[in-house]
């Protein structure tokens, strides 16, 4: 029966449409110009699914973002590197150098670290988990509102994904 599964998809370069729709969502998602910042090349590749939907936007061998089914990016640490050329706070939590370490490593950040946090943030956005620099520690989904992380003294604040550890 293993015979019978299809081969993996290949990467393959994205076309100028499906940069601009791709775009579009990311300016949805995270704000006016995250779209020019996350996807600003021609060279980009896509891996796709069988039915042909994007799944996964690579810049050479990094991933910059996953596109869920649900019509959301996941960010990758890349992504997230290139979501820091906006205006911060966009889509950014900043959190204390004691979490530097944890984060890096991919553990959770908690909310009595969160030292600042962009205001727009509501549970389950996709965030960019920074130090007081301004520096990408890791990238994860918020589990609270930017209300809630401020105000809380426990709990998760953002379910760290992949840490910058590089």
């Amino acid at each position: 029966m293993a015979g019978l599964l299809p081969a993996a998809p290949e990467v393959r370069p994205m076309d100028e449409d499906e940069t601009a729709r791709l775009r579009t969502i990311a300016d949805y998602q995270f704000g006016a110009g995250a779209g020019a910042a996350l996807f600003p090349d021609a060279d980009l590749a896509v891996r796709r699914s069988v039915s042909g939907r994007p799944q996964q936007v690579f810049d050479g061998e990094r991933r910059l973002v996953s596109y869920n089914t649900d019509g959301r990016f996941t960010l990758g640490v890349a992504g997230g590197r290139r979501l820091l050329g906006l205006d911060a706070p966009t889509a950014r939590v900043v959190v204390g150098e004691e979490s530097d370490p944890f984060v890096r490593d991919g553990k959770n950040a908690f909310a009595k670290f969160v030292q600042e946090v962009d205001p727009a943030v509501r549970p389950s956005d996709e965030v960019c988990i920074v130090d007081p620099a301004d520096d990408l520690l890791g990238v994860g989904r918020a589990r609270l509102s930017a209300d809630a992380m401020a105000d809380f003294e426990t709990g998760v604040a953002v379910k760290t994904r992949d840490g910058n550890d590089g």
